[in-house]
């Protein structure tokens, strides 16, 4: 048995086990490396925010300027709310959405799909005269066709059960049905029960009411289409009412959808204590256009 013998670092180092015929340096490398127990451990590589989080905090900017500007346009104009539910990524907003208005108008929504849904669980297509009452009432907002399906529906209580159907919380259907009571937040949940794949209602009926929201008189095409940009499809019912409860001051409401490829959204701006009918719809489409800018949809 022969001992290497080394110099390493002023240290006399022996090796035994070599042999003869074997290189010093070979000697030597065997007390180059350190043990592997004692090697420093290897700095984990920095790991910013997920592609999650980073869109988390985006939309968090982006609420919170939008709040800044829609507070700051209410203090000017009368009292109003404002919701938006972006289909594409299933996230709602809301200003002031708990506060409930009469509908006026837009109640006729909820009058249609109580319909398309009373249709359906008959098994059977709407009737022509229910056809003719339909148009009449969204297309052209007919009192009297409203009525007449207000109540061949069976009034307050059969609207309320379909809304419950459609997950409505925070509306209560009047008998005099254009002072129902709503909110914003469960206007956008209608909106979008009549778009839902997977909800109450069937190809058919959501095709219905579709055509018929997107389809409205010319002279009523006003409040949410106002955001639709050049190529986008929207629908729309809008409300209006010079209250007499409010000396003679309008509610004026405008609920609907914004689509195209890259774009799916329900909207919702519900209003009252207007001084008149144009002034009311420049703030719901004042405020609709305000969401658009700062949620970037």
């Amino acid at each position: 048995m022969i001992a290497a013998v080394g110099v390493l670092g002023g240290a006399v180092l022996v090796a035994k086990g070599m042999t003869g015929d074997e290189p010093a340096s070979s000697a030597l490398a065997a007390f180059k490396q350190p043990p592997a127990a004692t090697q420093p451990a290897a700095s984990p590589s920095p790991t910013g925010p997920s592609p999650e989080e980073l869109a988390a905090q985006e939309r968090a900017k982006r609420v919170k300027a939008l709040n800044a500007a829609l507070k700051k346009y209410a203090a000017t104009v009368p009292e109003f709310s404002v919701a938006v539910l972006d289909k594409k990524t299933g996230e709602t907003y809301a200003y002031r959405g708990d506060e409930k208005y009469e509908t006026a108008s837009v109640v006729k929504v909820q009058v249609l799909a109580c319909l398309l849904l009373t249709a359906q669980d008959k098994g059977r297509k709407v009737t022509s005269s229910e056809d003719a009452l339909a148009k009449k009432m969204i297309r052209y907002s007919d009192n009297a066709a409203t009525t007449s399906l207000f109540s061949k529906l069976g009034r307050s209580s059969a609207i309320s059960s379909c809304n419950k159907r459609l997950g409505l919380t925070q509306t209560k259907v009047s008998s005099s049905w254009g002072l129902t009571r709503t909110t914003v937040k469960d206007q956008v949940k209608l909106l979008n029960a009549l778009v839902d794949t997977d909800g109450e209602l069937n190809a058919t009926s959501r095709k219905y009411a579709d055509t018929l929201m997107s389809t409205v008189s010319e002279d009523q095409d006003w409040g949410v289409p106002a955001v639709a940009k050049a190529g986008e499809e929207a629908t729309v019912k809008n409300g209006w009412l010079s209250r007499s409860t409010e000396s003679g001051l309008w509610i004026i409401n405008s609920v609907g959808r914004v689509t195209d490829e890259d774009t799916d959204v329900s909207i919702a701006v519900l209003s009252h204590l207007n001084k008149t009918m144009p002034g009311g719809i420049k703030v719901v489409e004042k405020a609709a256009k305000l969401t658009r800018t700062h949620l970037k949809y």
